[in-house]
C-alpha cells in the first residue's frame, strides 16, 4: 500500500512530531516540532537561488528545550517559496534526526488570488480530524479556529493534540494558523499552550495579507467573566481584550489591512448570536457570543470596514447578515461530531478570493454544502503598494 504523504514522517525516538509550519509572513515564519529530551534545534532552508539556516532564539542563543523546539526564520520576499527541514541534536546523550524537507510558500498581499481553509472545535477527535485533514485541500492558510482540546488537564496532551493531531502532519500544503478558544485556556496546564503555538508577533492576536485578504485573528477569552468561580484566578481575558482593542486601532491603519479588497475576522467565539439574551453565570449560563470582545472591538471593526467574522463555538452552524447596527456579517461553523447527520456536525470552511469576488462554502464531511457566503471588493479598496 502506497504511504499516505500526510502521515506523520517523525520516526525518531528523539522527534516526536512532524515540523509544523505556524504564523506564516511576507518574509518568514516560524518552526515548531516536538522532542523527547533536551535537544537543540535549527531549520535549514533553501530557495531557488540561496541556501542557509535559522539557528538564534531571541536572546542569542541556539533554540533549545526538552519538550518543544521553535525556530524563527525571516528576511525573505514576499511570496517566495521555500524549502525547509529541521535538525534536531540531543544535547546530554547522542542523538540526532533531520526531518524530510517541507515547502512552504510565503504571505503575498499583491498576489490576485487567495484560498483560505478554516477548521474549528475538534475538541481532540482524532477521527474528525483525519476527516478534515483528508478533505482539506492545499491552502495559502489553514485557520484552526479554536477549541482543539477540551481542556488541559495532563501537561502531556500537547504534543498529541497541537503538534501531531491523530497522528497527522496538518501543515503539509498549508501553513498553520492557531487562534485560541475557550475551551484551550482550561485546565491547570492551559498556561503551556503558549510554548507549542507560534504567534505572528509573539501575542495571542495578529494580522496578515494573503493576496487579497487582510486576515486579522483576535482571541475572544473564556466564555464568562474573569471573576467567574471556576476560573479560580487562572484568567485574565478582559486585559487581554482591552489590549487587542488598542492594538486594532493601530493595525487597521497599515496599508496591506487598510486598502485590502476583502476584509475578515477570525476569532473563536462570534461576536454577533441569533438570540442574545444575557447569560445567566450564576445558573451555569455562558456566552453563546463574546458581547465582551464585541463592545471592545465594534468601533474599530467598522471604522475598518470589516466585512465578515468567522467564528465556531456553538457548534451550531450560522450566517448573520450585516446590517445597520453591525455592518459585519457574522458565520458560525459546526462542531466536533464526525457524522454529518449529528446536530453538531464537524465543518469545514473554504475560502477562495480573486478580484471579482470572495467566496466563502461551509461543507460537513460528506461533502454537502452547510451555507455560503458572497462579498465584493470594498468600496475603499486603494492599489496595494507592497
Amino acid at each position: 500500500m502506497t504511504p499516505d504523504p500526510r502521515a506523520s514522517t517523525a520516526d525518531s525516538e528523539l522527534v516526536t512530531s512532524p515540523l509544523v509550519i505556524m504564523a506564516v509572513r511576507p518574509d518568514g515564519f516560524e518552526g515548531v516540532w516536538a522532542v523527547s529530551r533536551l535537544s537543540r534545534g535549527r531549520l535549514e532552508w533553501r530557495t531557488d537561488d540561496a541556501e542557509g539556516e535559522a539557528r538564534m532564539d531571541a536572546f542569542g542563543m541556539t533554540p533549545q528545550g526538552d519538550h518543544v523546539l521553535r525556530v524563527r526564520t525571516e528576511g525573505f520576499r514576499p511570496g517566495a517559496t521555500v524549502q525547509v527541514r529541521a535538525v534536531t541534536d540531543a544535547v546530554a546523550e547522542p542523538g540526532a534526526h533531520v526531518s524530510a524537507w517541507k515547502t512552504v510558500r510565503l504571505a503575498d498581499g499583491s498576489a490576485e488570488r487567495a484560498r483560505i481553509a478554516v477548521w474549528n472545535d475538534t475538541h481532540q477527535r482524532d477521527d474528525t480530524i483525519r476527516a478534515l485533514d483528508a478533505q482539506t485541500p492545499a491552502v495559502d492558510l489553514l485557520v484552526w479556529n479554536g477549541d482543539l482540546c477540551n481542556d488541559w488537564t495532563t501537561p502531556g496532551e500537547f504534543v498529541r493534540t497541537v503538534l501531531s493531531p491523530a497522528q497527522r502532519d496538518i501543515s503539509a500544503d498549508r501553513p498553520l494558523e492557531v487562534t485560541i478558544g475557550n475551551h484551550d485556556v482550561r485546565g491547570d496546564w492551559a498556561f503551556q499552550l503558549q510554548d507549542y503555538v507560534a504567534m505572528r508577533d509573539g501575542r495571542p492576536f495578529s494580522a496578515v495579507r494573503i493576496g487579497p485578504v487582510a486576515c486579522v485573528f483576535l482571541h475572544t477569552g473564556e466564555d464568562k467573566p474573569d471573576a467567574h468561580p471556576t476560573f479560580r484566578g487562572r484568567v485574565a481575558f478582559e486585559p487581554l481584550r482591552a489590549e487587542q482593542a488598542h492594538w486594532l486601532r493601530e493595525a487597521i491603519t497599515r496599508p496591506e489591512i487598510r486598502d485590502a479588497p476583502y476584509r475578515l475576522v477570525f476569532c473563536h467565539i462570534p461576536l454577533r448570536w441569533t438570540d442574545e439574551t444575557p447569560a445567566d453565570y450564576d445558573r451555569d449560563g455562558y456566552d453563546w457570543f463574546s458581547r465582551m470582545s464585541r463592545d471592545a472591538w465594534h468601533d474599530a471593526l467598522v471604522a475598518w470596514g470589516a466585512q465578515l467574522i468567522v467564528s465556531g463555538h456553538t457548534h451550531e452552524p450560522a450566517l448573520i447578515p450585516a446590517d445597520a447596527a453591525f455592518p459585519y456579517a457574522q458565520v458560525v461553523a459546526g462542531g466536533p461530531d464526525l457524522d454529518a447527520a449529528s446536530a453538531e456536525a464537524a465543518t469545514w470552511i473554504d475560502v477562495r478570493a480573486d478580484s471579482e469576488a470572495l467566496r466563502l462554502e461551509m461543507r460537513t464531511l460528506d461533502g454537502a454544502l452547510v451555507l455560503a457566503e458572497t462579498l465584493t471588493p470594498s468600496q475603499s479598496v486603494r492599489p496595494f503598494s507592497g
